[in-house]
Parts: C-alpha cells; structure tokens; sequence
C-alpha cells in the first residue's frame, strides 16, 4: 500500500512537472548594459558625458598646473622669505590643493550624477521596446542578464540585438 502511495506521488509529480513546463512558453534575455552601450541613443548620452568629462578634466588639469606652479615658486623663496611669510603662503598653497581636491570629488560626482540621469532617462523608451517586443512575439518573460546574476544563457533567448534596433528605429522617430 506504502509503495503504491509512493509511485502514485511520483507519477503524479512528473504529471504536475511536465505540464508547468508546457505552460512556460517562451522566454527571452536581454543585456540593458549592452543596449545603452550599443543603441544610437545610448551611444549620443556616452558622447554628451564625454564631453563634459573631458572638460572638467581640462580644468583639473589647469589647475594641476597652477598649484605645481605654486609649489615651485613656495620651493624657489623658502630661502628669502621669512618664516611668518612662508608659512602663510604655505597655508595659502595647502588650501589651494584642498580646494583642488575638493573640486576633483566634486566633478567625479557630478559625472556620475549625469551619467546615471542620462541612463535613466533611456530606461523607459528601452522598456517600451521590450514590451512591445514581448506582447508581439509572445514572451511569456523576459529577464536582464545583468540583473540576474545569469551563468548560462543560450543565444536563442538572447533578443539583445532585436531590442537595439527596434530601439534605434524609436529614437529615430521622435
């Protein structure tokens, strides 16, 4: 009796197993890194960051210059300058190169803020696509493989490439 109990919740598993795998019809994966690296959108928002990197860099850079020119003048009149003289033109050196600093943290943030804004700003429309893509194509799910944590994805769920250019053919439009 044990043993036909047994069998029977085998055999009725297997029933209940196979038919949730009917019901998952078709499921897709997509790179939401690979999009707003790759789509035309996303390569315009890398640009514009670019370029206001690029800028901020040229102040850094201009301002590297000046407190090493600082430097070399406070190193050329240690000798000549008094005591009291040199230590406040130290002081003025050291609070430079703390505004300096100060600067740089505050420009590495602001290209994260802009760099985060400008992603979520394409996140919506990149959605949308996946949607549209999902309803008419009949995906029962579509996951980020970046999100996920995904050791293992065949290449005949990956709709990546699909999304990009529905993607790019959207942003055209507007």
């Amino acid at each position: 009796m044990r043993k036909c109990l047994i069998v029977a919740s085998i055999i009725a598993a297997f029933i209940l197993v196979g038919t949730t795998v009917q019901a998952a019809d078709k499921i897709g994966f997509v790179d939401i890194k690979k999009i707003l690296s790759e789509s035309e959108a996303g390569k315009e928002a890398t640009r514009q960051i670019m370029q206001h990197v690029e800028k901020k860099q040229g102040e850094i850079e201009a301002m590297e210059a000046e407190l090493q020119k600082r430097k070399d003048e406070l190193e050329k009149q240690r000798s000549v300058l008094t005591d009291a003289a040199y230590r406040e033109k130290e002081i003025d050196y050291r609070q430079r190169t703390r505004d300096y600093q100060r600067f740089v943290e505050d420009a590495n943030e602001e290209v994260k803020m802009r760099e985060q804004r400008m992603t979520q700003a394409l996140i919506p429309d990149i959605q949308k696509v996946i949607n549209d893509i999902g309803d008419k194509e009949g995906y029962t799910a579509i996951f980020d493989v970046g999100t996920m944590g995904l050791l293992f994805n065949s290449d005949k769920y990956e709709i990546t490439g699909k999304v990009i250019e529905q993607y790019n053919k959207m942003s055209r439009s507007k």
